[in-house]
């Protein structure tokens, strides 16, 4: 199944300034892997998908939030926080921050 990706405006402004940070650029490309394996396998073992419960749905209170994996195995390593909807077939990036 493929999902259309949404995006929160903080998610946005995240992934605008870790383009435009040419520091980042190998982080950009695992964040952009990611993200593809997010719109077409939510299940896709690279991800390591499982639920977070320290962020709020924004769309339903009782809604479930999920990180998924952008790299591993390093020091920092992104994640990226999502969860499904508004709408059926759809995900909402909710951040795209580092581990501490």
């Amino acid at each position: 199944m493929q999902f259309e990706m949404k995006w929160t405006p903080e998610a946005s402004r995240q992934y605008a300034a870790l383009k435009k940070d040419p520091a980042h650029a190998e982080e950009l490309k695992k964040i952009q892997r990611a993200l593809g394996y997010l719109q077409s396998n939510l299940r896709h073992p690279f991800l390591r998908t499982h639920q977070f419960l320290s962020l709020p749905n924004p769309y339903d209170s009782k809604g479930k939030v999920f990180e998924a994996y952008a790299e591993t195995q390093t020091p920092e390593a992104f994640r990226i926080f999502w969860c499904y909807g508004p709408q059926r077939s759809q995900i909402t990036i909710i951040a795209i921050t580092p581990h501490p």
